[in-house]
Order: C-alpha cells, then structure tokens, then sequence
C-alpha cells in the first residue's frame, strides 16, 4: 500500500450504544460505497460488473474442497484479465464491518476499508493492474456473496469465503489462503463452555448462508447438537450477531473463530467459549469459467505467501490471534 496503516484501536466499540452507531455508519457507508468507489450499471446498486461470463458447473466427486483450484500462472493473455486490464480497474466484493478483518476505522474517519481481507485485495490489484489502488470496492453481505459473483456484480469476493463443496458448484476458488474454524462466541458470564451440551436452551445467532448455519443445521437434524438448541435466528451479516447479542436477543454465536476473535477485542465481555470445532479455508471466489482470472489469483497467492502475508497477519490479527495460533501461517496450497 501507498502507506503502512498502525494498527487501530477500536476502544469503546464493546458497548450496545457504540455498535448501534458502528452499524448504522454500514448502512450509510453500503449505501455510498458504490457512489465513491464504483460505476453503478443500474441493475443492483452494489456497483459495476464484473467481466466473467458464467458457466453452469457439473457435480463433481468433491472429498476435499481445497484441493479443486487450478495451478497457477502468470499468463494475462486470457479473456477475462484482459476485460479487467481494458477496463481499468478490479471489483472486489468486500465486507466493511468485520473488525481488522475488512472495516472502516472510526478513529479514522471511516473513510478508507483496512483489514487482511482488504490488504489481499490491493494486493490481486497490484499484481495484475501494476496499480494497488485500481480497485473499486463494494460491501457485499454474507447472504450475498455468491449472488454477486454469478451476477457479474463484481470479479471476485474477498471476504473471509470459506471454501466448500457445496459452493464449487456455484463460483471458482483460488488455492486457500487462510485457515480457521468454527467456533462459540457468548457472554463471559454465561454457563455456555463450548460447543457441547452447555447449548441447550440456547439461542444460537449465525449469518444466513453461512457455513457455521450450515454446520448447525446438519448437527441438529443428524442428533448431534443437543436438540433444545435454537438455531433459528439467522441475519444477512455476520456482525449483526454481535449486536443481537449485545441487545439480549442471543445467548450465544457461531461463527469462524478467526471473526469471533476480532469480535470479542471489539466487545470485553463477550469471549470465545471452547476450541473450534471444525477445520475451515479461506478463499479468493471467482465465476466459474473464469479459470485465467482464477489461475493468475493462485500465482499472486504463490508470491504472497512467501512476502506479504505474515506482515499483514501481525498487523491485523496476530493480536487477537496470537503469534502461534493454528492461523499464524498460511496454509499449504494444493491444486487439482
């Protein structure tokens, strides 16, 4: 970037008052976002589109979704990266209220997204556009993501995106690019120790179409997550949780633990509750045919692992992480 941003402290974000006032700076900024950093092309509001044109993908036999991107290259020959390039600049669903995550800093104005989301995304810019500021941004929520890629909304999510199976057949991933799990998030004083029986006759609060639901939905119905446990509160973004939480609406929210972390520095009274329980990866989420764009991605990952990545984990999230936490280093790529 054109200045190392010093890491920002949010003190005061943790009360109900303060996070009301936060959200409602989002829905000023998602209304604005498209206005100072995008062409509108009429269709959505979210901004301009993005260039790949859509497939339909075929089922394939999926038993380890990290393992389904394609190797990567250099070559910038292709349709898609040469559209980005004639165009000028790439469009990067993002979010703007995930602290140290993707967000806009209050103590600085709100006016510009940071975080190691956003620091990846100039970062795809640099590499492809020789421009790390030939980026135009567009907050998308959680429930929307995939939407805004197919649609052509915008060229690639970089927006903590866990890569699945079920969602391979909806939109390209590059190579995983950070690795966590899910996790609990709850009041310090409440009785809840994890994900374990300590649920029961709790009110869980999760983003719809998000993989922490998913997880939820498919324990309940296979008897694996005590019965009395109430998934049915779900919201279009994940932060939202938190504010149901604050308000009493929720005892208790499942989210990555690599989120969950950066909520509870947010927040002093609410902490993680247990280990994560399931092994989750990050991607960059492309359209599927896209296989340039995606192929070029994987090759930017490659250089980013070796000098960028680390320096962008200590500023954002090593605090909340800690140096030594199964998310300290980047996780192995593998491709198809």
């Amino acid at each position: 970037m054109t200045a190392r941003r010093l890491r920002a402290s949010l003190k005061g974000w943790g009360g109900v008052g303060a996070m009301a006032v936060a959200c409602a700076l989002a829905v000023v900024f998602a209304l604005l976002l498209p206005l100072s950093g995008s062409r509108g092309d009429g269709s959505t509001g979210i901004g301009s589109r993005g260039v790949a044109e859509g497939t339909q993908a075929k089922a394939e036999e999926c038993t380890d979704p990290q393992d389904r991107s394609p190797a990567p290259s250099g070559d910038e020959s292709g349709d898609t990266i040469t559209a980005i390039k004639k165009r000028g600049y790439l469009s990067v669903g993002v979010d703007q209220n995930s602290y140290r995550w993707g967000y806009r800093n209050p103590n600085r104005g709100g006016s510009d997204l940071e975080g190691f989301d956003i620091d990846l995304a100039h970062r795809i810019a640099r590499e492809i556009l020789g421009d790390e500021n030939a980026i135009r941004f567009h907050a998308i929520p959680t429930n929307q993501r995939v939407p805004a890629i197919q649609s052509g909304q915008v060229d690639m999510v970089v927006r903590t995106m866990t890569i699945t199976c079920e969602r391979l057949g909806q939109v390209a991933f590059s190579a995983p690019y950070f690795k966590t799990g899910q996790q609990v998030l709850a009041p310090r004083t409440s009785p809840i120790k994890g994900y374990d029986k300590t649920l029961a006759h709790q009110r869980i609060c999760t983003a719809a179409g998000s993989t922490a639901y998913d997880k939820l939905d498919a324990d309940k119905k296979a008897d694996k997550l005590v019965s009395s446990a109430d998934i049915s509160t779900t919201v279009p973004n994940q932060l939202d949780c938190l504010v149901r939480l604050q308000l009493g609406e929720v005892d208790a929210v499942v989210t990555d633990g690599a989120l969950a972390a950066s909520q509870a520095a947010q927040d002093p009274t609410v902490v993680l509750k247990g280990d994560t329980f399931t092994t989750e990866y990050y991607g960059v989420a492309m359209k599927l045919g896209a296989d340039d764009l995606v192929r070029r991605v994987n090759q930017v990952l490659v250089d980013y692992r070796k000098s960028g990545w680390r320096a962008s984990y200590d500023e954002w999230l090593s605090a909340t992480l800690g140096e030594n936490s199964l998310s300290a280093d980047p996780p192995a790529a593998k491709y198809k």
